[in-house]
């Protein structure tokens, strides 16, 4: 249920419009050094999907990486539009374990897990542990059978571990 251009009043057409043919432009016009890098054939995605893009109301275009994500992300924005859940964020880093300095002086770098969306809904059972809210968060990560890797599967177990947060897969 995306908003589409057609929906808005013809002031914010022009200007979703307007900011369109700017990311365009831009888009068009990089650094000559960068061009020549990029003036091949397209990689094609490495799981077969294909992106997709929404407008706001605001004009904002927001990126998807899949179709199936941006049809998520038009379920989950009339939820909050109808007051079902509420904050709905995407692409939220956790870190799931810090950097550090080995033994032998060699920098590890910190394990980050980044989530689709996060939102937070009203509490289903009052008699789960109680923690002073009444919405609890929602950690959302849409997947398909090619993108359920090991390093995910790795990292869901790291969130439940580190923060108590079962990922709900979508």
């Amino acid at each position: 249920m995306a908003i589409d251009v057609k929906d808005l009043p013809p002031a914010y057409q022009a200007q979703a419009l307007r900011k369109w043919a700017e990311q365009e432009k831009n888009k068009q016009q990089c650094k000559p050094a960068l061009c020549l890098a990029s003036t091949g054939p397209e990689k094609p995605a490495k799981y077969h999907n294909k992106s997709a893009e929404r407008v706001t109301a605001s004009g904002a275009v927001l990126r998807f990486d899949s179709q199936k994500e941006s049809r998520r992300y038009d379920e989950l924005a009339a939820l909050e539009r109808a007051g079902k859940i509420r904050e709905l964020r995407m692409q939220v880093d956790f870190t799931l374990q810090e950097a550090y300095t080995d033994g032998e002086g060699r920098r590890v770098r910190a394990i980050r897990y980044r989530a689709d969306f996060t939102y937070r809904k009203p509490r289903d059972d009052p008699w789960e542990e109680y923690d002073g809210s009444f919405w609890v968060l929602v950690v959302e990560d849409v997947k398909s059978r090619a993108t359920r890797t090991k390093e995910y599967i790795m990292k869901r177990k790291l969130m439940k571990e580190r923060f108590n947060i079962d990922i709900q897969e979508v």
